[in-house]
């Protein structure tokens, strides 16, 4: 089969959409389908490569100023219809419904190219500071899902990674047929294994007290703020650390400063996946404070691992983490 995946988040983008749509694309090649993936570049330049299996088209991109790390294209649409006329795609798997998105959508209709869309984002993603204020966080929602909506409603299917992200296209207007299907993680990887006293060391972390260990992109929605508070009221010897990078992260180093927690809390920065994996199995806990997922690889990854969960009750957290059998759910 031949299939075009469509995002607007892919390596070396770091987070829960590009790990997705990265190993989806590799995963469909390693069986022996053919996959092109359209995707911003990390410039002004378009880029085309080869990476393993897979065909990557990268298009000229600029900041989006309000999500860092996130980059827009600039329209590419006559290049992105004669990658389509080339590749012939069985289907189209779009996972998010901004530029390139709506570009491949207008485009499969005219080539009668079936379009899958699967659904990553809450309004919080897209601005934290409008979503919070009480005049414009109810009309900011409402524009948003109606976009959202609008897009799916024209695509011959539609998923969702959980239960509680398909409620919500259902409770503003979703008509498409649609169901649940989970992201994936690699049970071979991610498992139990041996505490590691060497990767400890590596970053500084205590050897002799428990380890609580949070992985996420450090940004507001993903209120760290409230992890941190919790570490200053602590009456044990437990030790968080925190590996993630993000636009909030000085205000967070400032919040731990101010908050003398040098003995409890470290800020690891961006971990590389064999490290990280490692500081998961050295760890006793995982803890998720975010009111901003509609699922969480990486609280997965650390279930897979062994590891217990504290998580905020909100959202599609409580799916995973069932509060008094494999962790803790809080308000």
């Amino acid at each position: 089969m031949r299939i075009m995946i469509v995002t607007d988040q892919y390596p070396p983008m770091v987070g829960g959409v590009p790990t997705v749509t990265h190993g989806l694309a590799h995963d469909f090649a390693e069986r022996g389908h053919q996959v092109w993936v359209v995707a911003p570049s990390q410039g002004a330049r378009d880029v085309r490569r080869l990476e393993q299996k897979v065909r990557v088209y990268r298009f000229s991109s600029f900041d989006w100023p309000t999500y860092e790390g996130l980059r827009i294209p600039f329209i590419p649409f006559i290049p992105i219809r004669n990658l389509l006329k080339r590749s012939d795609p069985h289907i189209i798997h779009i996972h998010s419904p901004v530029v390139l998105g709506n570009i491949a959508q207008m485009l499969a209709g005219g080539l009668r190219k079936p379009v899958i869309a699967t659904n990553h984002y809450m309004p919080i993603n897209m601005s934290r500071s409008l979503t919070a204020d009480p005049l414009f966080s109810k009309p900011f929602s409402n524009i948003t899902y109606t976009y959202l909506v609008h897009f799916c409603n024209r695509c011959e299917y539609v998923t969702a990674p959980t239960a509680t992200a398909l409620n919500l296209l259902y409770g503003h207007g979703l008509r498409a047929p649609a169901g649940v299907i989970s992201n994936g993680i690699d049970l071979k990887k991610f498992s139990p294994g041996e505490r590691s006293d060497q990767i400890r060391e590596k970053f500084n972390l205590p050897l002799d007290r428990p380890l609580v260990l949070h992985v996420n992109r450090l940004s507001e929605e993903k209120r760290i703020d409230v992890l941190l508070d919790a570490a200053a009221k602590m009456t044990g010897n437990g030790y968080i650390a925190l590996v993630g990078s993000g636009p909030a992260e000085a205000e967070l180093r400032a919040q731990a400063e101010r908050l003398h927690l040098s003995d409890r809390v470290s800020f690891l920065g961006y971990v590389r996946d064999a490290d990280l994996l490692t500081l998961r199995r050295s760890s006793e806990m995982f803890v998720i404070p975010s009111e901003a997922d509609l699922q969480s690889l990486a609280t997965m990854e650390a279930m897979a691992c062994g590891l217990p969960v504290v998580a905020a009750n909100a959202y599609a957290l409580p799916e995973l983490v069932h509060h008094g059998e494999n962790g803790y759910l809080f308000q």
